[in-house]
């Protein structure tokens, strides 16, 4: 991830081309650190997505859909304030920094012409959204507070004046030719690229190193040109913006010639980081509200666990029962070798075809008679308890498989998914119910599985957790549809809208099977498939448990990439 000044400087372009005089209609807040404005502008409304996430901080145009809250924040309302109607006069990088400033034109209470700022700050744990009133020059909010305890340079708090970022010493590169830029290289130092990432300004170690590249091993005349040819493709806005798979994913806005993996090409910059951002920043808010849901399943996956190898312990008690029945009637016959108080005695083994002598362990504070007993009771209560304890057994694995599910589920689940699953575990009672005193009962949502569509055009519903799993299976799907499902490994149920589907639908159905699986990392997954009216939910069965015969089996290699084409028509 490189979000450098010139990633900045190229979506500052983009924006500035699309938010010309455009009017702010909306403004959300869907996550603490996130905004989301709708904006009127040439006869179209454009979605802004502002985001000062720690690891995550961006600004673009976005196409992704974003659940708001009920209830929005303070800092929305102080937004929904000042900048509802307003109009956007311009959008601006400050030098070749990660510092965008968004002019807004508006009118206040009193109907006379206002100006306010939005300060964007994309610096990774430090990023910011900061409300500035030009008139007074003054901060009238930010997304987060900084105190002077925090920070002692700045503090970023309503009513404080705003204060830079420190500046760093660099050089801004556009304000610079190569002549000046090979000055500043010490060729006889080494580690010519982390030099020019401490020498120039929003310069990030990706770009240098294409420097590098560009200028070739021991050419110094080279790095003047290498440098000024990056200067002239950002000057022409020669964007290429392209997400790079290799080891890491990565993405840049210029052409890389070094050595990245293969690319994928986005006609926009806001495609591009939409594309590489969308997922990632939807994986960290899940894992944020699922985070206490993770921590008790994990919890009680570690009782199950220990729960079974104490079974296991008892089984194996069990499978000698037959040896205490032994010892107590060896007993029961040698009682005359007994004294009360005795902790063991040693007897022959009448069984014993060679008539050998055993010794049998004794309790000394009891009688001979009694122990006698005690041998007799272990028998009968380990001979009893073996059943009873296999079938406890099954039921812990039962109980871990359904929560490994549960826990694969959450690994894969959209945000609006969480809840679903939160509500499940509330009805098998994993997680006490919340009462809201004074409030209505809210009735519980229906569930919504994900749509996705094969080449062909075909739809192809996918179920991302139980309750979606069994609404799709057993109220959704017909008769004669197809069903999907990894072969003995915890997944979505997958359904295919078609009676007859074609050769290639049915692939692609099998890959949104094994992607949305356990096994999602592995090659050649097994995923069997039958149709809607061979598949039955046994009685007392825990939610989204099924069983299903007249089965076919395909093998399929999950690839995100190819998953990511099949995703919902907007």
């Amino acid at each position: 991830m490189v979000f450098d000044g010139i990633v900045t400087r190229a979506v500052t372009h983009e924006l500035n081309q699309g938010l010309s005089s455009g009017r702010v209609l909306k403004i959300y807040q869907p996550t603490e650190t996130e905004l989301l404005f709708t904006i009127r502008t040439f006869r179209e409304n454009k979605q802004l997505l502002i985001s000062a996430h720690s690891s995550y901080a961006r600004i673009h145009f976005t196409k992704d859909i974003y659940d708001n809250p009920t209830e929005p924040s303070m800092y929305c309302m102080m937004l929904r304030k000042y900048l509802n109607g307003s109009f956007i006069k311009s959008v601006n990088q400050l030098e070749n920094e990660r510092i965008i400033h968004i002019h807004f034109q508006t009118k206040n209470e009193l109907g006379d012409e206002s100006k306010k700022t939005l300060i964007v700050e994309l610096m990774g744990k430090h990023s910011n959204i900061i409300l500035l009133d030009d008139d007074r020059g003054i901060i009238l909010d930010s997304i987060k507070h900084v105190s002077s305890a925090q920070n002692r340079y700045r503090s970023i708090l309503p009513g404080n004046s705003y204060i830079q970022p420190p500046s760093q010493g660099k050089l801004n590169p556009f304000a610079i030719d190569g002549e000046k830029f090979l000055t500043k290289i010490d060729f006889n130092a080494g580690r010519i690229d982390q030099q020019i990432v401490n020498t120039l300004m929003g310069v990030s170690l990706v770009l240098a190193k294409e420097i590098v590249t560009r200028a070739g091993i021991g050419q110094t005349t080279g790095y003047k040109d290498a440098f000024e040819e990056i200067q002239t493709m950002v000057n022409n806005h020669d964007y290429q913006p392209s997400i790079y798979h290799a080891s890491k994913e990565s993405f840049y806005v210029l052409t890389l010639v070094s050595n990245h993996g293969e690319r994928a090409e986005y006609s926009t910059v806001g495609e591009m980081l939409d594309a590489f951002y969308s997922g990632k920043a939807e994986r960290d808010r899940v894992k944020q509200r699922a985070g206490d849901l993770l921590r008790f399943l994990t919890i009680e996956q570690k009782k199950n666990k220990r729960k079974v190898m104490k079974l296991d312990q008892t089984l194996e008690d069990a499978k000698h029962a037959d040896s205490y029945q032994k010892y107590g009637e060896l007993l029961t016959a040698h009682m005359h070798l007994v004294k009360q108080g005795d902790k063991e005695v040693e007897v022959i083994d009448y069984y014993d075809p060679n008539q050998s002598k055993i010794i049998i362990k004794l309790n000394e504070n009891r009688s001979p008679s009694d122990n006698a007993q005690l041998l007799f009771k272990k028998y009968h209560k380990l001979k009893k308890s073996k059943q009873m304890v296999e079938e406890e057994k099954r039921k812990t694995f039962e109980e871990i498989n359904y929560l490994d599910e549960i826990i694969e589920q959450i690994n894969l689940a959209r945000e609006q998914d969480i809840e679903e699953i939160r509500e499940e575990l509330q009805e098998q009672g994993y997680l006490k119910k919340k009462i809201k005193k004074g409030k209505k009962k809210n009735k519980p949502t229906k569930p919504v599985p994900e749509r996705y569509y094969s080449t062909d055009g075909t739809e192809i519903l996918v179920g991302k957790n139980n309750k979606q799993n069994e609404y799709l299976t057993n109220r959704v799907a017909r008769k004669d549809e197809i069903w999907l499902h990894t072969k003995d490994i915890p997944g979505s149920h997958v359904v295919i809208r078609s009676i007859e589907p074609s050769e290639d639908t049915l692939l692609e159905a099998a890959q949104l099977a094994a992607n949305f699986s356990k096994s999602k990392n592995s090659s050649s997954v097994p995923v069997d498939y039958t149709l809607i009216r061979h598949v039955k939910k046994p009685n007392g069965a825990k939610p989204g448990f099924v069983t299903y015969d007249n089965q076919k089996t395909l093998f399929v290699t999950p690839d995100t990439t190819y998953i990511a084409k099949l995703k919902e028509k907007k």
